[in-house]
């Protein structure tokens, strides 16, 4: 069962692909070259038949030799003529189409990445995956072919029809009306067919997010022994995929069929009444030829219909999956004047801060003060779920405060530009993220003109020696979120992206959870240096780490009860010995 969020395009799926016309626009000259060149192929096709009777009742039926050379020619000639024309469609078709989809595959990633974490944690990779890659697949087929021979084939059936009725009234007209049944079937299954494949693209979706999850998480799945149960998982979801996909075959199987059925059962009493006429001589031998022939080029167009219709829907719903997307707008945005600023003393302060997240009841942080000075480091201790994470996300703006404010140098860090202030500020999180990259480019991530003599330094500092053992050193890549190596080796990667930049203002929640003792002493030993130019805030929850911090600030209940050295505060705050303690326990049960 499928478990979007409820970020729902407010459009119908008609209204979502109109709005894709902007992307469409930039091409419209290509297009319209296409669409020529498609008219003309037809319009190409077409006039054989009107050769064929003129061959037919002229140098067949009266022996005239001398013309039959001249338009079997004619026949050659438009029959090319319909080949290069079709080479020409189909070339303009691929560059405009591709391009049109690339365009908009990168609108989506650069909007993504301009959502906050927020909108992420809502959504499934999977979902987001499958809008950047089917359901952008399923716009360009339609643009690049449905759109097209939508039109084509409306001009194709007018075309003919008027050839038909003109070659015989009766006749015509009895193709003429053979349309309306196409209209009512159409109609019929445009409605069916569009509830169905919106059904089918968002169950892929979450198809994909179980294929993913199940990838980067194979080590945990191996180590309990799940797979069976991962697999059965899977295998739900498959199923839903593959029942779903029988019914919308079912649909269209049976559109197509009566599709089918009505010029096929239109050409046989064609054939019927068309050979009376013969008799009765008001048609010429070659006039019958011609308007079967002409009949016949009626079916592939009726078929074709039937792929044209179910490509729109699938395209029409893919365009509402994509706006569902590109209709939620970014939470943290630059206002209009924020400036841009390049260097800082760096006095970060904390002003009647708090934060509730959207919907929720209870403010997560509430009314939180503090100042920390340039060059001060402060330890951000408290229970489990108190809120620091939270706090320490605040100051890169990864989330906004809801309530007072955070400055910089007395500056409202939302009057800054978001560029300038993510290059003052570095961050190292708890769980590191590492990206399917070199060594080197994972830790110069956020300063890609660092030297290497930068990069040594900081490896050196997060005691990163073991990338001199890996099989191509700084180059070697390390894999999706960097699995390939351990917990502690991440996080110390981590640190050294963190810490390379010697950023102004440094927030590390919990950077050293995963070293073993030994390696977490070097460690903040060399952190200790770094710490000493930068204004810092970490997140605390090893009574060791407490040593590098000048001050400590105790968060309880989403606000800070205390703050003072680690002394006063086991002096005089039972809370924050009891918290220490308890920590302590874990750290030694591990």
């Amino acid at each position: 069962m499928t478990t979007l969020p409820a970020d729902r395009s407010a459009h119908s799926p008609l209204a979502s692909l109109w709005r894709l016309r902007s992307y469409v626009r930039p091409y419209a000259g290509q297009l319209v070259t296409m669409l020529v060149a498609a008219l003309l192929g037809v319009g190409a096709s077409i006039v054989v038949p009107l050769v064929t009777k003129t061959v037919v009742d002229g140098p067949v039926a009266h022996g005239q030799r001398d013309r039959l050379v001249p338009l079997a020619l004619l026949a050659l000639a438009l029959g090319m003529t319909e080949g290069v024309l079709i080479f020409i469609r189909r070339w303009i078709q691929t560059t405009a189409t591709l391009g049109m989809e690339k365009r908009m595959r990168d609108d989506i990633y650069a909007h993504l990445q301009s959502l906050p974490p927020a909108f992420h944690d809502r959504w499934q990779s999977g979902q987001l995956l499958s809008r950047a890659t089917a359901d952008l697949s399923a716009v360009r087929r339609f643009v690049g072919f449905g759109l097209v021979f939508l039109v084509v084939n409306v001009a194709t059936f007018a075309t003919v029809i008027a050839l038909l009725v003109r070659l015989d009234p009766l006749l015509g007209g009895i193709v003429a009306l053979s349309l309306i049944p196409v209209i009512v079937v159409c109609a019929r299954f445009e409605r069916g067919y569009s509830v169905v494949s919106r059904r089918v693209q968002d169950q892929t979706g979450d198809l994909a997010t179980s294929i993913e999850e199940s990838a980067t998480g194979i080590r945990v799945i191996k180590a309990f022994g799940r797979r069976r149960l991962m697999a059965e998982a899977f295998e739900t979801g498959a199923r839903e995929v593959y029942d779903t996909q029988l019914a919308k075959v079912r649909l269209r199987a049976t559109f197509w069929a009566l599709l089918d059925l009505v010029p096929n059962a239109t050409l046989g009493i064609v054939l019927l009444l068309g050979a009376l006429a013969v008799g009765q001589h008001r048609l010429t031998l070659g006039g019958l030829v011609a308007f079967i022939t002409l009949v016949l080029q009626l079916i592939w167009p009726v078929e074709a219909l039937g792929f044209i219709l179910a490509s729109g829907q699938e395209a029409a719903t893919a365009a509402q999956r994509i706006y569902e997307v590109l209709d939620s707008r970014p939470e943290i945005v630059d206002r209009p004047d924020a400036r841009v600023v390049d260097d800082s003393p760096g006095c970060l302060r904390f002003e009647a801060a708090g934060f509730t997240y959207p919907g929720g009841r209870r403010p997560v942080l509430q009314d939180i003060n503090l100042t920390i000075a340039p060059g001060e480091t402060v330890a951000l201790v408290g229970a489990t779920g108190s809120g620091k994470t939270t706090m320490a996300g605040l100051v890169p703006r990864l989330t906004d405060v809801t309530a007072g404010r955070i400055t910089l140098d007395g500056v409202d860090i939302r009057d800054l530009r978001l560029t300038s202030l993510r290059r003052l500020v570095a961050t190292a999180f708890e769980e590191p993220i590492l990206f399917s990259a070199s060594v080197r480019e994972n830790v110069t991530l956020g300063t890609p003109d660092a030297t290497d003599a930068d990069i040594a330094a900081a490896l050196s500092l997060a005691q990163a020696a073991f990338v001199d053992e890996l099989p191509w050193g700084l180059d070697t890549r390390i894999g999706e979120q960097g699995l390939s190596l351990s917990g502690g080796q991440r996080q110390r990667l981590a640190l050294a992206r963190a810490v390379i930049g010697r950023p102004r203002v440094l927030i590390l929640d919990d950077p050293l959870s995963a070293l073993d003792v030994t390696t977490e002493s070097l460690v903040e030993k060399a952190l200790a240096r770094v710490l000493a130019d930068s204004t810092a805030l970490l997140v605390v929850h090893r009574p060791s780490t407490i040593a590098l911090a000048d001050r400590v600030a105790l968060l309880q209940g989403g606000t800070l009860a205390a703050i003072g050295t680690h002394s006063e505060l086991m002096a005089d705050v039972p809370a924050y010995r009891a918290i220490l303690s308890q920590e302590s326990e874990e750290v030694q049960s591990r």
